[in-house]
């Protein structure tokens, strides 16, 4: 059974992460080619080490300082799933909350963790008055196939900033 926890700052240290294995391999990648998306082959495994995890730590603080929120998925007392959403609106509008994290430990996927994990997030992304949930995403195949299966398209208006960030993501709004 799976409990979702909203997760408070006295949460967040190392050992929460003692459970979860954020491994995914990856063979194939979305890339916009002249305004066209394509499939290429693409291979690497995202496979988070020590400094990864401290390094989300930190963004999940950061998050929480925003007045965002924190959500985390727990089978057995183990982390197993989290997203964030950062308090901070962007956009023209301030239309948009950005899903900063949804990562589902890899002996987890495929069980509605992050299905849950992302609802939850949208309902926070509602509660701070946002009208769409931003979504820069891991161009992965696996990864836009979720995202694509939970409603999200392209963003109407992509962030500059997460554009420069991570220039291969998939920048998706999801309207709330």
């Amino acid at each position: 059974m799976t409990e979702y926890v909203k997760i408070g700052g006295e949460m967040l240290r190392p050992e929460l992460f003692s459970g979860f294995l954020r491994r995914q391999e990856v063979k194939k990648c979305w890339r916009n080619i002249d305004g066209r998306w394509v499939i290429k082959d693409i291979e690497f495994v995202d496979d988070w080490d020590e400094g990864d995890y401290l390094r989300v730590l930190g963004q999940l603080r950061d998050v929480l300082e925003s007045g965002g929120a924190v959500w985390g998925a727990f089978r057995g007392g183990a982390l197993k799933g989290f997203a964030s959403v950062d308090g901070r609106l962007i956009g023209s509008k301030k239309q948009y909350a950005v899903l900063a994290e949804l990562h589902v430990s890899e002996d987890c996927r495929r069980m509605g963790l992050g299905r849950e994990l992302f609802m939850r997030a949208a309902e926070s992304a509602r509660a701070l008055g946002a009208e769409k949930l931003y979504i820069s995403s891991m161009s992965a195949v696996e990864s836009q196939a979720f995202y694509v299966d939970m409603g999200c398209v392209e963003a109407a208006e992509p962030d500059p900033w997460h554009v420069e960030k991570e220039p291969c993501d998939v920048q998706r709004e999801y309207v709330l």
